[in-house]
C-alpha cells in the first residue's frame, strides 16, 4: 500500500518546472558545447601556430647546417637568442652530431630539456609534442635532421623547443573565466527559461481561469480563442463544445423535468377532483363506482407514464444490453398486425402487410413489437377513417428495413427534428388523455438504439407519413448478453 510519502513523489512535476528544466538544460548544452568548441580551437590554433614557429627555426636551421657546418655555435646563438624578448615565448635549439653529441644548443637548454625527450626526427621536421620536464614548465618539441655539405660525413640532429608557460597561463585564465561564464549561463538560462515557460502556460491560466467562472446557470459562458495561440484554439474550441453540448442537455433537463411535472399533475388532479367530488356527500353505490372506476383510469394513465420513464431512463444507460434472438419478420409483423387488428378495424382502417418470406435478424422481439406497436398506434390516431396503414419488411446486405406508413394528415417539415423528443407532439391540441403523453416515438428511438439500428422519417402535410427502421442481421461483435429489457 503506497504511503502519502510515495504519493508525493509519484506525482508529476509542474509543466513549467517541467519546460524550465528541458530550456535551461537546452540552451546550457548550447552555451557549454560552445565554450568547449572555443576551447578547443584556441588550443589547436595554439599548437598550429607553435608548430609553424618550430618547423621555420627547425628549417632555417637546417640550411645554415647544410651550407655552414663549421659554424655552427654561432648559428645556434643567432636562432635561439634572436628571439628573447618578454612577450616572445622563449625558443631553444640544440644541433646534435652523428654520435648524438651536442655540438651547440641555447642557453639553459641542457638544464631544461635533455636531448633523449625528443621525438626522433625524419624525412622533415617531426610532428609538435607537448612535454613537461618540470612541474609547471610545459615545452612544445620538434626534431629535424640535416645532412652536412660535401667533404664531411654524417647525419645532424637538430631539437627546436618552446615554453610554452606563457600560453599555459593564458589557456587557465580562459578556463577559470570560463567556469565564471559557465555559472553566471546556467543562472542566466534557468530565469530564461522559466520566463518563457511562464509565458508558454499563460493561455492555460486564461483557458483555467475562465472555465472556473463557468456555472450551471451561465453556460451559455464561452472562452474567446481569438487571442489565444494556434495550439491553444483546438482545446478551447473543444471544451466551447463540451460547454455548448452541456448547455444543450441542461435545457433538455429542464424542459423535460418541466413536461414530466405537466404530465403528472393532469391525472393527479383528475384523481383528486373524482375524489373530492365522490366525498363531498353520500352518493348511491353507482355513483361510487363510476368515480373508483375513473379514478383507476387515471392511476392506469400514471403507471403507463412511469413505466415508460423508467423505460427510456435503463435505454440511455451506456452499460445496458439487450438479449437478442433469431426472428422471422414477416411472422413477428403478422402477430403485430393481428394484435392491432380490432383497433384499425374500430378507427375504419386497412392495414397492408408486404414482407417476404424468410427475412431474419437478430432481435428482441418484445421490444421489437413494442416500437413497431407504438407506430401503428400514431398512425391510427393521425389517419382519418377510410385510410390504408402499410407494413414492409425488406433485407438489405447485412442489414433488414421495417417500414410503418400511412396516408393520413402527415406532418408538418418544422416538426420533424423533434419528432423523437420526449413530450413533444406535433399537434398542441391533442391531450394526454386523446393522444398520449409524447413518449411513444422517444421509445422507438430508444428502442432502435439498443439494437445499434436507425430510424428515419419522410412526412409531408396532408400526404401521410412513413417512418422506415433499420436492424442490423446480426448482433454487432463485442455486444454480449443480457437480461430481456422490456417496457410495459
Amino acid at each position: 500500500m503506497k504511503t502519502e510519502a510515495d504519493r508525493r513523489a509519484a506525482r508529476p512535476w509542474p509543466l513549467a518546472a517541467v519546460l524550465t528544466a528541458y530550456y535551461a538544460a537546452s540552451a546550457f548544452l548550447v552555451v557549454l558545447l560552445t565554450t568547449a568548441l572555443l576551447h578547443w580551437s584556441i588550443v589547436r590554433n595554439m599548437d598550429m601556430s607553435d608548430d609553424r614557429m618550430l618547423a621555420d627555426r627547425a628549417t632555417l636551421v637546417r640550411a645554415m647546417i647544410e651550407r655552414h657546418a663549421m659554424d655552427v655555435p654561432s648559428m645556434v646563438r643567432m636562432v635561439g637568442e634572436s628571439n628573447r624578448g618578454d612577450r616572445t615565448p622563449q625558443l631553444y635549439v640544440r644541433v646534435l652530431d652523428s654520435r648524438r653529441r651536442v655540438v651547440a644548443e641555447s642557453s639553459g637548454m641542457g638544464e631544461a630539456i635533455p636531448p633523449g625527450r625528443f621525438p626522433p626526427g625524419g624525412d622533415g621536421p617531426s610532428a609538435g609534442v607537448d612535454a613537461e620536464i618540470t612541474p609547471g614548465r610545459p615545452f612544445r618539441m620538434m626534431s629535424d635532421v640535416a645532412g652536412l655539405p660535401s667533404g664531411h660525413h654524417g647525419i645532424w640532429r637538430i631539437q627546436v623547443a618552446l615554453d610554452r608557460g606563457q600560453e599555459k597561463r593564458l589557456l587557465e585564465h580562459y578556463r577559470r573565466n570560463a567556469r565564471f561564464i559557465l555559472g553566471g549561463a546556467f543562472i542566466l538560462c534557468v530565469a530564461t527559461g522559466y520566463y518563457v515557460a511562464r509565458r508558454g502556460i499563460r493561455p492555460i491560466h486564461d483557458v483555467t481561469r475562465a472555465a472556473s467562472l463557468v456555472r450551471a446557470s451561465n453556460l451559455d459562458r464561452r472562452i474567446e480563442s481569438a487571442t489565444l495561440p494556434a495550439e491553444f484554439r483546438d482545446l478551447t474550441g473543444s471544451f466551447n463544445e463540451m460547454l455548448a453540448r452541456l448547455q444543450r442537455s441542461f435545457d433538455q433537463l429542464s424542459r423535460f423535468s418541466a413536461d414530466i411535472a405537466h404530465e403528472l399533475r393532469t391525472p393527479v388532479n383528475n384523481l383528486r377532483g373524482v375524489l373530492e367530488v365522490a366525498l363531498e356527500r353520500r352518493r348511491p353505490p353507482e355513483e361510487y363506482e363510476d368515480a373508483i372506476g375513473s379514478g383507476l383510469e387515471e392511476c392506469h394513465r400514471l403507471a403507463r407514464l412511469v413505466d415508460s420513464l423508467l423505460f427510456l431512463a435503463r435505454a440511455e444507460d451506456p452499460g445496458t444490453q439487450i438479449a437478442r434472438h433469431k426472428c422471422d419478420l414477416r411472422c413477428e409483423l403478422e402477430a403485430i398486425r393481428d394484435f392491432f387488428e380490432c383497433h384499425l378495424h374500430e378507427a375504419g382502417l386497412t392495414v397492408v402487410l408486404e414482407a417476404d418470406e424468410g427475412i431474419e435478424a437478430e432481435l428482441n422481439r418484445p421490444l421489437f413489437q413494442q416500437a413497431v406497436g407504438n407506430l401503428i398506434t400514431n398512425a391510427i390516431a393521425h389517419t382519418p377513417g377510410g385510410g390504408t396503414v402499410s407494413l414492409h419488411a425488406m433485407a438489405a446486405d447485412d442489414c433488414v428495413h421495417v417500414e410503418v406508413s400511412d396516408d393520413g394528415c402527415g406532418i408538418s417539415a418544422e416538426h420533424l427534428p423533434h419528432l423523437f423528443t420526449r413530450f413533444f407532439r406535433a399537434d398542441p391540441s391533442r391531450t394526454p388523455t386523446s393522444g398520449g403523453v409524447g413518449l411513444g416515438l422517444a421509445i422507438v428511438k430508444s428502442v432502435v438504439d439498443l439494437h445499434d439500428g436507425t430510424v428515419a422519417v419522410e412526412s409531408k402535410e396532408g400526404s401521410g407519413t412513413r417512418v422506415r427502421l433499420t436492424f442490423p442481421r446480426a448482433t454487432p461483435v463485442g455486444v454480449g448478453q443480457a437480461a430481456e429489457m422490456t417496457e410495459s
